[in-house]
C-alpha cells in the first residue's frame, strides 16, 4: 500500500510538472546556453521539487481521522461555502459593483 501511494505522488507529481510547470522545457531563455536548453533535467528537477512540497506538507499537518473531515466538511466548509454565496450575491447587486 505504501509503494502504491509513493507510485500516485510521483505521478501527480509528474502529470503537474508536465501540465503546468512547462515539462522538460527550461525557465531560463535559450540565449543563457546550457541553463536555457531543455531536457530530461528540468523534468525530473520539477517532479522532484512538487514531490518535496508533497512529504513536506505530508509531514507538516497532522492527519486527521474520517469522522474528524466529515465533521469539517459539513459543518465548517458548507457554512462558510453558503456564507460566501451570499456575500458575492450581495456584492455583485450592489451598484457599486463592476459586475452588473
Amino acid at each position: 500500500f505504501f509503494l502504491a501511494e509513493y507510485a500516485n505522488m510521483i505521478l501527480v507529481a509528474a502529470l503537474t510538472s508536465l501540465l503546468f510547470l512547462g515539462g522538460w522545457l527550461s525557465p531560463f531563455p535559450a540565449s543563457w546556453g546550457i541553463l536555457g536548453a531543455g531536457g530530461f533535467f528540468w523534468l525530473a528537477l520539477k517532479v522532484a521539487m512538487v514531490l518535496f512540497c508533497f512529504l513536506w506538507f505530508r509531514s507538516t499537518f497532522p492527519r486527521y481521522r474520517y469522522d474528524q473531515i466529515m465533521r469539517l466538511g459539513w459543518k465548517v466548509f458548507i457554512t462558510v461555502t453558503l456564507v460566501w454565496i451570499l456575500v458575492v450575491g450581495v456584492w455583485m447587486m450592489n451598484p457599486l459593483s463592476l459586475w452588473h
